[in-house]
This record gives structure tokens, C-alpha cells and sequence, in this order.
């Protein structure tokens, strides 16, 4: 049935997506920073396996990184933040990563009960914001709000500065998949403009476009050292269309693509121009092979929530048992983890 029902949803884009690929045109150019771009496979793996573990729904075993994701590669992670916003289905942590000397921000992406909707809406977003003190840059209005008009941004900024006074000017890594992907960008970007480039890293899979060529420009020079992973024939990084005749109104991803393949279990990654549009990276499939399926695994690693029950159910269940669990002492940290609840009620904790 989810099989069938991913199908239907790559056939609705598809007449979309064919206009868009057969678009001829001039593609538009995205400058750049001079910067040479290292990218590490292992930073991905670990980087891969925080993204899907931001997904879990239990919050006391992602409290106490307890959880079956929390583990391999992320062993001895710090929880420092934990942030769940019920009312906008949102959930983050933030956290030091000993092994890579960095604070590490997970963003959650949308859960599984509503992927297909919010896929088929990604074909119709327009390009209706200003973003701010950027001339000329625009973006996705609900993309921005996501991260800089809910919780996220004042509590994922506030636990990055306590970090960084209690662990040193430390490097912050910025991760997440899908709709948790484009959160990930503004927030990126948002700390890249207040602590320097050089401090700020990013590195998303499957992510969506979320600007336009201007946009992307000025997201290449404030945090070019980003990665943007995608998978096979994932159909997320399509969306919304990009149209070359229309270079102005068109959406646009920024650098540097990175696209992972497997067959029979090799893995082979291309490191993609610097245009943003790499015709020879994940563009050049055919709109009719895209795929719903490899949205969902990055790197072998599961990124689906690991419950498909209605978000605001599930997360508000769990935030009354993690309220539970606190009040109880049965949790038991070495450290002390600041939790930041919105509720419908729009109280925070």
C-alpha cells in the first residue's frame, strides 16, 4: 500500500517535472566562494546517522541518547538541547560531538503520514519572500518561518552560545533530511551571519530547493562549507521545479551537490560542480525513474519516523511521558540538558 501509494505520487509530479527537464534556456550562474570543499565520507556517515536519530519519537531515550539510532558512529554524544515544538511538529537537538570537536544541530524532517501531501505541495511553492538584507534573494515563505518564526531558531541559537561558552569557540555542524534538511539551510545560514563562516558547516540529504539563484549566491559565500547529499533517484531535490527560461522566478539549489549511488551494496559518491545545477549529478535522470523509495535511505541508513502515527498525537504522547520521566528522577544524565516544549497552547517549558 505505501509502495502503491508513492507510485501515484511520483506519476502526479512527473508532468510537472517532465516541463521542466525539457526547459531550455540559460542555466543561471550562482557565484561563489573560492574555497576548496573537502568532502569527507565519514563525516557523512556520522553526520547521516544524527539525522535519521532526530527522527525517533521516544523522547527520553533520545534525551539520555539512548535510543536504537543513537549509536555506532554517535556513541558518547552529548545531548545539550532538546527541542520539540507540538504544535508545528518540529523537533531538534543540539549537542557536542567529542569526536569531531563540534556542536552537532539535528533538525527533524516530515513524518511519514503526511510525505506524500507535503510532496506533491512542493511542486506549487512560490518564491514569495524577501529575505532579509539580501537584495534580490528570494525564498519559500514557509520554508523561512519553519526555523526563524517558530521555536527553533531562539533555542537552537541560545544552546549553540551555551556550548560554545562552556566547550570553547568550537565549530557548529548543522544536519538534517528532507523538509529537516531545508530547516537545517536557514539555520545554517542564520549562525554562519552571527558567528562567521569559517565556524559554520552544513551538510543535509535529500533536502528540497529552497531559494533562487540570489539566494543561492548569498548562501554560497555566507556558508561554503556545505554539502548537500542526494540519493539516486530521490525525488525531493527536484522539487519545487527549477525552470532555466525562467532564470528570475525560478528556484534554484545552492552548492556543492554531492550524489551517493549503490548497486549490489557498492556505494559511489560524484562531488558536483559548483554551479548548484550540476547537469551531470542527479539532473540528469529521467523524470519518470524518480523515486519516493530512495527518499527514505541515505547512506543505508533508515531516515523514516520510526512511527507513522498523526505527528501532533504521537509528539504530544511523548512529551507527556518525557515530562513524566523528568519529574520522576527515573532519568539519570551526567550533564544537565535543557528541554524546550511548545505545546498547542503555544506555553513553553
Amino acid at each position: 500500500m505505501r509502495f502503491m501509494e508513492r507510485w501515484r505520487c511520483v506519476s502526479v509530479l512527473a508532468l510537472v517535472l517532465l516541463l521542466s527537464n525539457a526547459s531550455h534556456g540559460r542555466d543561471i550562474s550562482v557565484q561563489h566562494s573560492q574555497q576548496t570543499l573537502n568532502y569527507s565520507h565519514t563525516l557523512a556517515m556520522t553526520l547521516v546517522e544524527y539525522a535519521s536519530a532526530v527522527y525517533m519519537t521516544d523522547l527520553t531515550a533520545l534525551y539520555t541518547w539512548t535510543c536504537s539510532r543513537c549509536n555506532d558512529l554517535t556513541q558518547g554524544f552529548e545531548m545539550k538541547s532538546l527541542i520539540v515544538d507540538v504544535e508545528n511538529c518540529l523537533q531538534a537537538f543540539v549537542g557536542v560531538d567529542y569526536n569531531l570537536n563540534s556542536i552537532i544541530v539535528a533538525i527533524r524532517g516530515t513524518q511519514e503520514n503526511s510525505m506524500q501531501n507535503w510532496i506533491k505541495d512542493l511542486i506549487w511553492k512560490q518564491l514569495d519572500l524577501s529575505y532579509p538584507n539580501m537584495p534580490n534573494a528570494k525564498v519559500h515563505s514557509g520554508f523561512f518561518s519553519s526555523y526563524n518564526n517558530t521555536i527553533l531558531r531562539l533555542a537552537i541559537t541560545s544552546a549553540v552560545h551555551k556550548a560554545r561558552q562552556s566547550y570553547g569557540d568550537i565549530n557548529v555542524i548543522v544536519t538534517g533530511h528532507s523538509m529537516g534538511g531545508a530547516m537545517a539551510s536557514f539555520c545554517a545560514l542564520d549562525l554562519a551571519i552571527n558567528l562567521g563562516s569559517n565556524s559554520v558547516q552544513l551538510m543535509t540529504f535529500g533536502q528540497p530547493r529552497v531559494g533562487n539563484a540570489a539566494f543561492a549566491s548569498y548562501f554560497a559565500k555566507y556558508v561554503p562549507n556545505t554539502i548537500r547529499v542526494t540519493h539516486g533517484h530521490d525525488i525531493v531535490p527536484h522539487l519545487p521545479p527549477y525552470f532555466s527560461f525562467l532564470p528570475h522566478l525560478t528556484y534554484h539549489h545552492f552548492p556543492r551537490e554531492v550524489w551517493v549511488n549503490d548497486s549490489e551494496g557498492d556505494i559511489t559518491e560524484q562531488i558536483c560542480d559548483d554551479s548548484g545545477e550540476d547537469p551531470n549529478c542527479c539532473r540528469c535522470i529521467s523524470t519518470w525513474s524518480l523515486s519516493v523509495q530512495d527518499h527514505f535511505t541515505y547512506l543505508g541508513v533508515d531516515m523514516e519516523a520510526d512511527d507513522w502515527s498523526t505527528c501532533r498525537i504521537i509528539t504530544a504522547e511523548n512529551v507527556r511521558q518525557l515530562q513524566k520521566d523528568l519529574a520522576s528522577n527515573i532519568i539519570v544524565s551526567k550533564h544537565s540538558v535543557d528541554v524546550t516544549i511548545v505545546e498547542p497552547s503555544s506555553q513553553t517549558y
